[in-house]
C-alpha cells in the first residue's frame, strides 16, 4: 500500500506496519489545516491487518509548528472551531486503532510538538529540539499540548518554555519525558520501525488497553483506577490470542524476559 494526499501527508504500508510521513519539507513540515485533515483521514481508516503506526517527518524536521503564513484572523468563534478540529484529529492518532511511534528530528516546536505528544512511543535523533513560541507570539496552545504535553513533563516545564521560549535539545529532553529514546542521526525511522515491529506483534488487546485505558486509569482516583485494571485485565486474559500465548510460554514454544 502507498498513497499521498494533496496536503503534503504519504502513506506507505510495509507488512503490518503504516509509515505516515509529513512531507512538506521546504516550508519545515510546517502544519496547516489541511494537513491536519488529511491526518485525521488517514488514522480513522486505518486497513486491517496493520499493527502499529510509524509518524515521522521528510526531510531534516519532524514539524516546525503551525504555519503562520496561513494564519488569518479569526473571531473567538472561528478560533474555537478551529482548536477543536485540531483536537479531533490528534484524539484519532492518541485513542486509534493501534499504537503510534513518532521519530522525531530537528525542529520538533509548536504544533509540531503538539502532534509528537499525540504518539505514543517517541524516538528523537540527536538534532531533534522542542520549544513552544507562542508565548512570544501573543497566542496560546490550541492543539492539545496544554493537555497532553503536562502529562509528559510537567507544568512548570510547560509554562517556562512558554514563558521564556526555552528551548530543549533531545539528550536534555529524554530524561524529562519528551522522548523515550534518542538515537543518532539518521537513526530514528530505523529505530520507530523497529519498535513499530515489536508493538505490532502484541496482542491487539493488550496495545488497546494500553492505548485506552492506561491513560484513564492514570487520570482516576486509585479506588477506580483499580476498578478498571481488573476489567482491562479480565478482558485481555479472555481473549483467544491471550491464551494462546499463555500456552506457548507454559509450554516453552516462546521466549523468556532476557537481558540484552
Amino acid at each position: 500500500m502507498g498513497s499521498s494526499h494533496p496536503d503534503s501527508i504519504s502513506v506507505e504500508r510495509r507488512d503490518n506496519i503504516l509509515l505516515v510521513a509529513l512531507t512538506r519539507e521546504a516550508k519545515r513540515n510546517a502544519l496547516n489545516d489541511g494537513m491536519v485533515e488529511a491526518l485525521e483521514r488517514v488514522f480513522v481508516d486505518i486497513p486491517d491487518g496493520v499493527g502499529a503506526v510509524v509518524l515521522h517527518g521528510v526531510g531534516a524536521n519532524f514539524s516546525a509548528g503551525l504555519d503562520l503564513s496561513e494564519l488569518t484572523e479569526r473571531d473567538a468563534v472561528q478560533g474555537l472551531m478551529h482548536s477543536r478540529m485540531w483536537h479531533g484529529a490528534l484524539e484519532k492518532i492518541q485513542f486509534g486503532k493501534v499504537p503510534v511511534i513518532a521519530a522525531l528530528q530537528g525542529a520538533v516546536i509548536g504544533g509540531g510538538l503538539e502532534l509528537a505528544c499525540a504518539a505514543h512511543i517517541r524516538v528523537a535523533e540527536t538534532s531533534a529540539y522542542y520549544a513552544l513560541p507562542e508565548g512570544q507570539r501573543g497566542i496560546f496552545v490550541g492543539g492539545g499540548g496544554s493537555v497532553r504535553l503536562p502529562r509528559l513533563v510537567g507544568v512548570a516545564l510547560m509554562m517556562d518554555m512558554m514563558m521564556t521560549g526555552r528551548v530543549i535539545k533531545a539528550e536534555e529532553g529524554r530524561p524529562l519525558g519528551f522522548s523515550q529514546y534518542v538515537v543518532d542521526a539518521g537513526q530514528g525511522l530505523a529505530t520507530a520501525i523497529e519498535l513499530a515491529k515489536k508493538v505490532a506483534g502484541n496482542a491487539r488487546m493488550t496495545n488497546y488497553a494500553l492505548m485506552h485505558v492506561l491513560p484513564r486509569i492514570a487520570d482516576a482516583s486509585q479506588e477506580q483506577g483499580l476498578m478498571m485494571e481488573s476489567l482491562a485485565a479480565a478482558i485481555a486474559q479472555s481473549a483467544p490470542e491471550a491464551k494462546a500465548r499463555l500456552r506457548d510460554f507454559l509450554e516453552k514454544r516462546s521466549g523468556k524476559v532476557e537481558v540484552k
